[in-house]
């Protein structure tokens, strides 16, 4: 697909992921003028009319739009992430299809992938058991789009394919301790320890659960790839295939920015999935999909966007 010579429709394009993606399509020729946008404040993607409207005219849809938080938001809006993640996903696509779109990328979740799943999880793995309690309405909101994806290409030959995220990082996150992922919820943490010349840093559960990271720039990336390559029924990890475990990802920010006080571990929080990391294989070989930004890398330049 030329993506030169459609009409792109990106919900959440004013985001977090959402803002590089249009970077991005912008840098491969892509006249702003045919890019949509449609922002929250103008447009409820819950609700059916709103679905309607945005997709009239369009030719390709990715659906980037999300309620998203870390564990403890999960905890505690588990019924806001599950009802607003599965209408906004469901009512898109058939709104999309009804519209007569060519082609719609829905974008799924690594919290979708069962809670004792073998690492590297592997793309034949995500029906093999229920979701990490913490994580599993969004998770599985989210995962309702691969069904409806594989349905509606089957019933209707819609051309719609599911790509699975994991945890985003970089310049421009979420930075709020409320809502934030980890990352930039520790860099936060760390630098207002310094600020306040406070003797420890706390961080939850006990540092042994492992996550993977992928650079924004690379989750962006792959996601433009897969629009213009792919055109496949079967799920499609996106990640950078490498894991690290929250004590060493904490070390690691507390030398980067330089803070030497202690880190305590609140044990009466909880880990979340004990492992994570996929195996981005099926993306290389049908798109040629190769993450670039390396870990520290990533974190130095996310430190460095948030201290300015």
């Amino acid at each position: 697909m030329k993506l030169q010579d459609q009409t792109i429709l990106i919900t959440g394009g004013a985001g977090f992921l959402g803002s590089v993606v249009v970077s991005k399509l912008v840098e491969r020729g892509v006249a702003k003028a045919k890019i949509r946008r449609p922002r929250s404040r103008e447009f409820d993607l819950r609700h059916w009319s709103d679905c309607q409207t945005v997709v009239r005219g369009v030719d390709l849809v990715i659906h980037l739009a999300a309620k998203v938080g870390g564990i403890g938001y999960n905890q505690t809006h588990a019924g806001e992430l599950f009802y607003d993640n599965l209408m906004m996903s469901t009512q898109m696509m058939e709104a999309a299809r009804q519209a007569g779109v060519k082609k719609y990328i829905a974008i799924g979740t690594v919290c979708a992938y069962p809670k004792f799943t073998p690492a590297p999880f592997r793309e034949e793995s995500l029906w093999d058991g229920y979701p990490e309690e913490t994580n599993a309405p969004y998770g599985l909101a989210k995962k309702m789009a691969l069904v409806q994806a594989q349905s509606y290409r089957q019933q209707y030959g819609f051309n719609a394919i599911y790509l699975l995220l994991v945890n985003l990082y970089g310049p421009g996150d979420n930075f709020d301790l409320i809502s934030s992922h980890v990352i930039p919820a520790l860099i936060r943490k760390v630098q207002e320890a310094k600020m306040k010349n406070l003797p420890f840093v706390e961080v939850w559960g006990t540092g042994r659960a492992t996550r993977e990271f992928l650079y924004v720039d690379d989750a962006a990336a792959g996601i433009i790839q897969a629009t213009e390559m792919y055109d496949g029924a079967e799920p499609v990890n996106l990640g950078s295939g490498r894991e690290i475990s929250i004590e060493d990802l904490i070390t690691t920010i507390c030398r980067l920015m330089n803070y030497r006080g202690e880190i305590r571990w609140n044990l009466d929080k909880p880990d979340g999935q004990p492992r994570r990391r996929l195996d981005i294989a099926r993306a290389k070989k049908f798109f040629n999909y190769a993450p670039t930004t390396d870990l520290e890398t990533g974190l130095k330049k996310t430190i460095k966007w948030y201290l300015r």
